[in-house]
């Protein structure tokens, strides 16, 4: 066997660096996504993840505008969720919540906690201030660090809303948390609309990361009100048929149920099976 120099450097077989592209709602796509980051750590640590995230789910309560699909993924990744519930801030507390009930304002039904105000605070003090979604959500992930580029699916307001058919006092029409939150989709679902996303145009950024993008995926996220309200924004859907990239959709279905949350309440408002084939033919 020939000698071998100890100082001569060895080589070792490094994977190609690759862009990833996730489409992303709440819980489901941030656990996905830190998956994704883990696993890429290991095999392919140049490559970068780009993450569009729903804003459907977007609220404005007590004058402050929410997040919660953008906030869960950038607190998941950054080390600040509440890991036992999937969202919110780990370490929180509630005494703004607790002092608006002594008030009697509305709506108790959603809480907001004291450290996670202040995301809320920036946000709509930097919206008020004519700043865009997509510049906003890069400045508060300066603090956060997630690992991925997270854009949000548009800058332009969107709002999930559902018409309730509810036996007791009719058809009304209410904010998707609401029916999410409060009713825990136990009222019957007529519709479910995306407000304002068929006049809505993609974020910056979105289209370009797709459209380069080496894979894109749909995570387990929920298929009408997460990846479906992406889908919804004119554009990205076209963006995702003609890239040349495989996409790549994992089912929040197994089973004929949903691994998390109340999916197969939102498939059924759309008509379609709760089924893993059913949520492929939908995207």
């Amino acid at each position: 066997m020939p000698d071998v120099d100890a100082a001569t450097p060895r080589t070792t077989s490094r994977a190609p660096a690759r862009n990833i592209v996730a489409l992303a709602g709440g819980i489901g796509g941030a656990r996905f996504l830190r998956g994704l980051l883990a696993a890429l750590r290991a095999s392919e640590p140049d490559s970068t993840v780009t993450g569009i995230g729903n804003t459907g789910d977007d609220i404005t309560l007590f004058g402050l505008r929410v997040c919660p699909d953008l906030d869960t993924v950038m607190y998941t990744l950054g080390g600040g969720i509440d890991e036992a519930q999937g969202w919110g801030r780990a370490g929180e507390s509630f005494a703004v919540k607790e002092e608006l009930a002594i008030y009697g304002a509305e709506p108790t039904w959603f809480g907001l906690g004291d450290r996670d105000i202040a995301t809320h605070l920036l946000r709509t003090r930097w919206l008020a201030d004519g700043v865009p979604l997509s510049e906003i959500t890069r400045r508060l992930c300066e603090r956060w660090q997630p690992g991925v580029r997270l854009l949000p699916m548009s800058d332009d307001k969107v709002e999930t809303h559902v018409l309730l058919d509810d036996p007791a006092s009719g058809q009304r029409l209410v904010h998707f948390q609401e029916w999410w939150v409060r009713l825990h989709a136990t009222v019957p679902a007529a519709q479910i609309l995306a407000v304002g996303a068929a006049e809505a145009s993609p974020a910056p950024g979105v289209i370009e990361a797709i459209r380069t993008a080496d894979i894109v995926v749909l995570p387990p996220s929920n298929p009408v009100v997460s990846i479906g309200t992406i889908l919804a924004v004119p554009g990205i859907r076209a963006a995702l048929a003609a890239t040349t990239a495989p996409v790549v959709g994992v089912s929040p279905i197994i089973g004929g149920a949903p691994v998390r949350g109340m999916a197969d309440e939102c498939l059924t408002a759309r008509g379609i099976e709760t089924s893993a084939s059913a949520v492929g033919e939908l995207y």
